[in-house]
């Protein structure tokens, strides 16, 4: 039998096989979730054999894929739209083509991916950019920093920080006709990471002119500290994204050491040093009750890794892993947290820890939800849940910004 047949009859049984993970009863159109969960946990073995095999390295599959739906920067009737550079950082702009005589908001958007997969080049990405900037009359700057693991941490963060500062510049808000007193970031998933992380750098920093007015989290994934959080338990096998895979692809942010990745399935990844963080995100002082629920709260084991990664004690790896000096000075903040994610807990704890810190905070919080739902909002791939996070998403910011 040929190599290829042979891939294509396993990938079937695998589909076959996997097309009956179950499913939590509230979800909305069950049998979409269902195919795209099936689809995915399929890709994962296969990206595992392949690796074992020496043939491709985990995530390029899953790169393979995703690439399959870029898009070109197409201008509209309503918005130009157009591929640039800000500090040799690739971004595309969303310009709104109506005439005003007061200066723009702006949306500065950081897609997710594990930090290692991604564009704002995907269809929805780019649909929701069009969207945000037609809505709100505003200039819209989707950035794409590099990806690990070829750029590994901090490289993603330091390429969006120096967007955000080239974006800030006065000179280069006057071209672009934007208000610097109504400017955001955001982000979903790694994104909403990015997002945070450099939101804390911006506001804490007394030498930068110009603050941001707003932050806007979706589904954020918010520390690497504790990876046994309640929502790690309930949403161990997904939907769609999975307790392993998370921790797959993550782990290529930091390093391909296969050690790392074993070590924090267990718990057990903090180097000596981390104590003064276990607090910071305790889920059992910050989450609210009804999400606690039967579970029992147990500290993550110090020091077990040999050699220890002393870069999972950097803050820009876990915005929710700060003081609450660092968080007293953030701008207005959206969060969306969806019920049937492993990250939801963090995003949980994160809108506590502001409220706490004096910070102004809206939250949404999808019972229904899963995670990556606005990476499928358009055909043939479409979630009706994508585009009820949108909405909330886009009319909070009409509302804020």
């Amino acid at each position: 039998m040929g190599y290829k047949p042979l891939c294509f009859g396993l990938t079937c049984i695998l589909f076959a096989y996997y097309i009956y993970t179950p499913m939590p009863e509230n979800i909305e159109e069950p049998w979409k979730v269902r195919i795209m969960d099936a689809a995915i946990k399929t890709a994962s073995l296969m990206a595992t054999i392949l690796e074992k095999t020496g043939i491709k390295r985990f995530d390029e599959l899953f790169s393979i894929i995703i690439k399959l739906d870029y898009t070109q920067p197409i201008s509209d009737e309503n918005v130009t739209v157009m591929d640039t550079t800000f500090s040799d950082i690739p971004v595309r702009l969303y310009l709104p083509k109506r005439k005003r005589e007061s200066q723009r908001p702006a949306v500065i958007f950081i897609h997710g991916g594990a930090f290692v997969l991604g564009s704002y080049k995907q269809t929805p990405l780019d649909l929701l950019n069009r969207w945000t900037a037609n809505k709100l009359d505003a200039v819209v700057v989707g950035v794409d920093p590099s990806l690990a693991p070829q750029y590994p941490f901090p490289v993603p963060y330091e390429d969006v920080v120096s967007v955000v500062k080239f974006f800030l510049q006065d000179k280069i808000l006057a071209k672009y006709g934007v208000d610097p007193n109504r400017i955001c970031i955001s982000g979903d998933s790694s994104g909403g990471t990015l997002a945070a992380g450099v939101a804390q750098l911006i506001q804490n920093d007394p030498e930068l002119k110009h603050k941001l007015k707003a932050q806007a989290l979706i589904y954020p994934g918010l520390q690497v500290v504790d990876l046994s959080l309640p929502s790690h338990r309930e949403n161990e096998h997904g939907p769609l994204l999975s307790w392993k895979l998370a921790i797959k692809l993550a782990c290529l942010y930091l390093t391909q050491d296969k050690v790392l990745p074993q070590a924090m399935m267990k718990n057990q990844h903090m180097p000596h040093g981390s104590m003064q963080l276990f607090k910071l995100v305790n889920w059992s002082t910050f989450l609210p009750e009804e999400y606690k629920k039967s579970h029992v709260y147990t500290e993550p084991i110090l020091g077990r890794l040999n050699p220890s990664y002393s870069i999972l004690l950097d803050s820009r790896l876990s915005p929710l892993a700060v003081n609450d000096s660092q968080l007293q000075n953030l701008p207005l903040t959206y969060i969306l947290t969806c019920q049937h994610d492993i990250l939801r807990d963090d995003g949980l704890m994160y809108v506590s820890r502001l409220q706490n810190a004096g910070v102004k905070v809206s939250h949404d919080h999808m019972e229904d939800g899963i995670h990556g739902a606005l990476s499928f909002m358009a055909s043939p791939i479409y979630l009706k849940l994508g585009i009820r996070i949108k909405d909330k998403y886009i009319n909070w910011l009409e509302e804020n910004l």
